[in-house]
């Protein structure tokens, strides 16, 4: 790096700092979704990295990171085994979030100061993409404020990718072994930056000849990337059936920094060739990015082939459009001369103080552009848009519910909402998107306790049933949130009657209904049910215990369980555990049948004739995950032999 460029990266990261200590300085947020990702780092260090390992404290059990990229929760789990311990769970969790909040904003300052060949020019941009929020996924609001960590990460290795594709592009070396970790990282942390990350190669092959020749000599860093990924991809892919796809929305709107971000991306076309052939593939990047997003949303949807929702690959255009937009305000120095020592304009001279004046300018611009919305650029956090978990716990008296959870009778707890409101009031502030938490997503943690219901929105059949009424291979369409004090089981609360109610609860193996205050005039499904009596409840939660406790699938080692059950007339009964093809049953020593049940749980077959037994599940790995981890084994060598071979750039 230049020297010129450690002033301009100082004062970014001074900033975000500054930002970061202020935002979530006093311990891990939990706003929104981050106690669920907190749960989620929590499961992957209690239980192993293993994509499939089963997590038996949410929907009656799923493999949670099969179908959820992992690769946040391996950061934190490497960041906690990596301090010996020293760290707790909650302080590594905390320490992704800072990484991620200001991930961004570093590696586009890198990767336009190697580009524009100036740290001043290159500081607007990595501003822009340190604070937009904007609608986008990805930015503060999203990204960091709601929880949503992964897309945040991943698109910040966008412009990584970049600035290790730089000598590729602009003197023709072979890509180096980096982009293919850079790549195999987005597909991990979350695959919507993927379109963007092979856009990004595509153009820097072919912006020089010999273009076909270049293009093919791309293709191994994508099929690196994606042998090194097979452990997690090749299962997701092959085990997709056992997922329920996600409705997400719509994609943001331009608004007016959007707009000036166009404009300027436009510009940059112009000033493309000052800045070289990095230059121009920064300038053409949002352009294509564009189309790439139509064809997703009008072309692919229309098939059925449509692979991620819109408004998810939408930010990869955005990061492309920050970078352009950075080329059409700033420019560039152009190619260096030979004497020059690794871009660095002498000091005091014109270009110094050209570069100091436009990159503040830019930065100000931005701000100023921004003022009018609160919501375009977060510049700075109010502290009651970020409270922590401990002043959440302390708010909620959530030590009296895990209290109450852990001396209520045996069985799963079955949260009546997703989500914790954060503002109450009249009914003009009671709209699903108020501020809201997923805390009892820990539950499992706090309390010992088994629950349904009470995350984010979730993939698994189990989530779907207890959502829309079926476990069916159908989306889910409507998020959580949405359904929190009106429906249960697909029936909004009022109708939901107590019959209906306790069938669903038996087959879930429920031992302990849980609701807010808010709900208390709708709660006659359980208030009624013969099954359930109130229990003492802390405000504001009201909790309901079951008269007689219910059996669930007891831990009897590594991927065992076992659990008596007693025979139907047909031989078939629940096993009340979510059903996943890596389960095995077995009966008096020898092999039993296994099925989907109707409602998305796993049947054993007991045999005609009634009767009790006892009943051994095994889990374990099948074909598509050794093979997943042998493709990755190959990949890893192959990486090394990628390494050792020829120039590397």
């Amino acid at each position: 790096m230049a020297r010129d460029s450690l002033v301009p990266l100082a004062l970014l990261a001074i900033y975000g700092l500054a930002f970061s200590l202020a935002a979530f300085g006093a311990g891990p947020p939990a706003f929104d979704d981050h106690p669920g990702q907190l749960y989620r780092l929590w499961h992957v260090i209690a239980r192993g990295p293993a994509p499939w390992a089963w997590n038996p404290d949410w929907w009656a059990g799923y493999p949670e990171l099969q179908f959820y990229p992992p690769g946040c929760a391996y950061l934190g789990a490497l960041l906690q085994r990596a301090s010996v311990n020293a760290l707790s769970v909650a302080t590594a969790y905390q320490a992704i979030v800072w990484i991620v909040y200001l991930a961004p904003g570093l590696t586009t300052f890198l990767a336009l100061a190697r580009v524009l060949r100036s740290g001043w020019l290159a500081l607007p941009g990595a501003f822009v993409a340190l604070t937009l929020s904007a609608g986008v996924a990805s930015g503060v609001e999203g990204g960091v404020r709601v929880g949503m960590l992964g897309a945040r990460l991943a698109w910040a290795l966008v412009p990584l990718l970049l600035l290790v594709l730089v000598p590729w592009i602009e003197r023709g070396d072979r890509p180096s072994r980096a982009a293919a970790l850079v790549v195999a990282t987005t597909v991990l942390t979350h695959p919507a930056a993927l379109p963007a990350a092979v856009t990004l190669i595509v153009l820097g092959a072919l912006v020089r000849p010999p273009r076909l020749a270049r293009l093919a000599g791309a293709l191994p860093i994508l099929a690196l990337a994606a042998a090194l990924t097979a452990f997690w991809t090749l299962p997701l892919l092959l085990r997709l059936e056992n997922a329920r796809a996600l409705a997400w929305g719509e994609p943001p709107a331009l608004g007016i920094v959007g707009w000036t971000l166009t404009v300027l991306a436009a510009l940059g076309l112009a000033r493309a060739r000052g800045a070289g052939a990095a230059g121009v593939v920064v300038a053409v990047f949002p352009w294509t990015m564009a189309l790439v997003v139509l064809v997703d949303r009008f072309a692919l949807e229309p098939l059925g082939l449509r692979w991620l929702p819109a408004n998810r690959v939408v930010d990869g255009a955005w990061i492309a459009l920050v970078l352009a937009a950075a080329l059409g305000w700033s420019g560039s120095r152009g190619a260096p001369a030979p004497s020059a020592s690794a871009g660095a304009a002498p000091p005091g001279s014109r270009w110094s103080r050209h570069e100091l004046v436009t990159g503040l300018a830019g930065v100000l611009l931005a701000v100023v552009a921004a003022w009018p919305s609160e919501r375009t650029l977060t510049l700075w956090p109010r502290a009651a848009d970020w409270p922590s978990l401990g002043s959440i716990e302390r708010g909620l008296r959530l030590t009296d519910l895990w209290s109450a959870l852990r001396e209520a009778p045996a069985g799963r707890v079955l949260f009546v909402r997703s989500a914790v409101p954060l503002v109450y009031g009249p009914q003009g502030r009671r709209e699903w998107y108020r501020p809201h938490t997923h805390v009892t997503a820990l539950a499992p943690v706090f309390s010992g306790r088994a629950i349904v219901n009470g995350t984010f929105t979730h993939p698994s059949p189990i989530a779907a049933l207890t959502y829309r009424g079926d476990a069916g291979p159908g989306p889910i369409t409507r998020l959580v949130e949405q359904l929190d004090g009106v429906s249960l089981f697909g029936r909004t609360l009022d109708a939901l009657e107590p019959e209906t109610f306790a069938r669903y609860a038996d087959k879930l193996g429920i031992g302990v209904v849980v609701a807010t205050d808010e709900d208390a005039a709708r709660l006659s499904f359980v208030e009624e049910s013969r099954a359930f009596a109130r229990g003492a409840s802390p405000a504001p939660f009201l909790i309901y215990l079951r008269r007689d406790p219910v059996a669930l699938p007891r831990a009897a080692g590594p991927g065992r369980w076992t659990i008596t059950l007693a025979g139907e007339r047909d031989g078939w009964v629940s096993a009340r555990t979510a059903y996943y093809p890596l389960w095995r049953a077995r009966a008096d020593g020898a092999p039993i049948e296994t099925r989907r049940g109707r409602d998305g749980d796993l049947e054993v077959k007991l045999g005609p004739g009634g009767g009790t037994r006892a009943v051994e599940l095994a889990y374990r790995a099948g074909a598509p995950e050794i093979c997943g981890l042998v493709v990755t084994a190959g990949g890893v060598v192959g990486l090394v032999a990628f390494r050792r071979r020829g120039k590397v750039a």
